[in-house]
């Protein structure tokens, strides 16, 4: 495959995340190619370096008058769930805040009842259906949390559902447990009970049958302490699974100095990270994923530090939190607008954050996230004539095509896969 002539190749060249000043350099080509064999990238450059390959070429895309970019990462979303929760909304006009409908049993607590009365079948339809919008808004990988199912059987049915799409959908699904979403009902009035289970009984099964790569943990005020976490994200690395944590979204509880204390590869949210726990993420490198279009959301009328994450040298990603109660979207061009206009990061700033900052969050910079040789060819095609366009003009589905290792699986914006 050749993608020739193109007006902005945005490669974020690198396998390694990016920080500070680097985080502004998206290693832009003008008039750029791509070239790919099979499933990886073998050539990148500008002008007509590409004409080599013609003669052993199968397929030739014209970029002109389009931005290129890798191949976008969703790295926090909550994509496996059924039913959705718009009642919600009323609620949140009348400023009920989001761990009052918790409490009420709404919240989370009405997936895991959706979640319970589905068949795995019906879940693994509806997600399908929400894994085709997102690459039809050109993610190539996303990072799928169990957590709506909040016992043993239910927990390993959303996983089970990551593992079969896993193999049958375009989409890469990198999976993570996340049992510490909530108490459920049942345990309301036990939680060491609920958290013994999560260690002694689903921590194993999940390692034994390969069912998760990262373990997460809702470390907030009303959910799980920082004790409560430390004890379940401890069993969780100590089994073989990699920690992630949501940390210090509605309040600061020192969650994101947890993070870096065990060592976490991720911290998630972090819209009320006290500046010890920003300076706790950037000298562990734990990678900041911040989640914008939640804030928005929720209402909540403020966005994570973004600027003084970057300037403390923090890993910054960004994602959608697709779910169905704070963050119903597939789109991480929505995440975009969102990141500009709330967390005040520049367009170069955002396309690193959403590729090879993100591809870190999910322990994938080594294989995905840039343009260059020798990694997948996972690639978006934009209808913009520059990155700046991208950002600017907001609110459309800007995706042309998209290449998942190799292979065209969205034309003209049409899936084709």
């Amino acid at each position: 495959m050749i993608i020739k002539n193109i007006d902005c190749l945005v490669t974020c060249g690198g396998s390694y995340p990016k920080t500070r000043e680097k985080l502004k350099d998206a290693q832009i080509i003008k008039n750029g190619y791509i070239v790919a064999d099979n499933d990886t990238i073998v050539d990148v450059g500008s002008g007509n370096g590409y004409k080599k390959y013609l003669n052993n070429c199968d397929v030739v895309i014209d970029g002109r008058g389009k931005t290129v970019t890798p191949g976008l990462v969703d790295s926090h979303t909550h994509v496996v769930y059924a039913g959705s929760r718009e009642f919600e909304l009323s609620l949140k006009l009348k400023n009920v805040k989001y761990i009052d409908i918790l409490k009420a049993g709404g919240g989370i607590l009405s997936t895991v009842n959706s979640v319970r009365n589905t068949s795995r079948e019906d879940i693994e339809s509806e997600t399908k259906k929400r894994l085709d919008l997102m690459l039809l808004h050109g993610t190539t990988t996303v990072e799928s949390k169990s957590g709506y199912g909040l016992d043993f059987e239910n927990e390993i049915k959303m996983l089970s559902v990551n593992k079969n799409l896993n193999e049958k959908h375009p989409i890469s699904i990198v999976s993570t447990y996340l049992g510490a979403h909530a108490v459920p009902e049942e345990f309301k009035y036990n939680r060491n009970g609920y958290i013994d289970l999560i260690i002694n009984s689903v921590i194993p099964y999940v390692k034994e049958h390969n069912l998760a790569e990262f373990i997460d943990c809702f470390c907030e005020k009303g959910v799980f302490s920082v004790e409560e976490a430390r004890k379940i994200l401890e069993a969780g690395k100590k089994a073989g699974l990699k920690a992630k944590i949501h940390a210090d979204e509605v309040e600061s509880i020192s969650a994101a100095e947890l993070a870096g204390e065990i060592k976490a590869v991720s911290a998630e949210h972090l819209v009320s990270a006290s500046d010890e726990g920003i300076k706790s993420l950037a000298e562990n490198k734990v990678t900041a994923v911040l989640l914008p279009t939640t804030s928005f959301y929720l209402m909540l009328n403020k966005f994570a530090r973004a600027r003084r994450m970057i300037e403390e040298g923090v890993i910054v990603a960004l994602a959608t939190d697709c779910n169905p109660g704070t963050s119903p979207t597939e789109s991480l061009q929505s995440t975009m607008t969102f990141a500009c206009f709330g967390l005040k990061m520049l367009p170069e700033e955002i396309i690193n954050a959403m590729t090879i900052n993100a591809a870190a969050a999910i322990s994938r910079e080594k294989e995905i996230g840039s343009i260059e040789k020798g990694k997948k060819a996972d690639i978006t095609v934009f209808n913009a004539k520059n990155l700046d366009y991208l950002i600017y003009h907001f609110g459309v589905n800007a995706v042309d095509a998209v290449i998942k290792a190799g292979e065209v699986v969205v034309k003209n914006g049409q899936l084709v896969y």
